[in-house]
């Protein structure tokens, strides 16, 4: 019966295994990170943390509760995973993979902040920013964003390659652009790292126009980056959307929405 127990709660916890049930935990654990997100946002609003500042903490014990469970259930059905019987060994190799550390570190600053007598409230108020990341956990439950996890790993030879041009084409650009106007505009292009806002703000096309060339070679050269930018910071773009493209033909037979398999007979639309 424990083990039995064991292995349903492993089902429970882990995509496309668990059911109906599975279903139902994996779409209530997702709602509940998506909550506790905007909790975090409205909880800097002041009046909004005055007047509902109750239920905020009791929401935030709630929540903790309910990753607390799911992060040690994990960990205890983990065995199931491996048929050869080395418990201890098992769950602390797969309490250090980097999902489990991400579900760690959404509950950690409860914790830390309940047993943080006399640590400064300034730290402990950089730690409740740290529940952002439970925003992570959602990779685990949603089958597009394991997707994107996918490709992102089946392109990262090409997508460092593009970053690298793309930082490249920075460098050089600020390099360039700092000589040409440091001479007329000392205050605003006054060394290279300073000079990088201008280079970021136009290899993305952004412009936000508080910072400009005035020279006539400026303007030519800022011309000349914009031109450039529009093509090498797209890049990246078109390398995600070509994976994209070869990661569902490689899947033809599996939903889109939930990647459970069709039967021949379904039709998709």
């Amino acid at each position: 019966m424990y083990q039995r127990m064991r292995r349903r709660t492993y089902e429970i916890f882990e995509p496309r295994l668990g059911g109906q049930l599975g279903y139902y935990v994996d779409w209530g654990i997702m709602l509940l990170i998506l909550a506790n997100v905007i909790a975090v946002t409205l909880q800097t609003v002041d009046s909004l943390a005055t007047q509902y500042g109750a239920f905020f903490h009791w929401f935030e014990i709630f929540s903790v509760v309910v990753f607390s469970v799911e992060y040690i259930a994990r960990i205890w059905s983990s065995v199931e995973r491996d048929p050869i019987n080395r418990p201890i060994k098992e769950r602390l190799e797969f309490a250090l993979q980097p999902m489990l550390i991400v579900d760690l570190l959404a509950i950690l600053p409860f914790f830390l902040a309940r047993a943080g007598l006399g640590v400064d409230l300034r730290f402990l108020r950089a730690l409740r920013l740290v529940r952002f990341l439970r925003l992570l956990k959602l990779a685990r439950y949603s089958q597009s964003m394991r997707a994107f996890s996918q490709v992102l790993r089946s392109k990262r030879e090409e997508l460092v390659l593009a970053l690298s041009a793309n930082g490249l084409l920075l460098i050089i650009a600020s390099s360039m652009m700092y000589f040409v106007e440091n001479p007329a505009q000392p205050e605003k292009f006054s060394s290279i790292p300073a000079t990088y806002w201008w280079g970021v703000a136009t290899l993305t096309t952004v412009g936000y126009g508080d910072v400009y060339p005035i020279t006539p070679v400026g303007k030519l050269l800022g011309a000349s980056v914009s031109i450039l930018g529009i093509g090498l910071f797209a890049l990246p773009a078109s390398i995600l959307a070509s994976g994209f493209i070869e990661e569902a033909k490689e899947n033809p037979d599996r939903c889109p929405h939930c990647g459970e398999p069709l039967d021949s007979g379904d039709d998709y639309v």
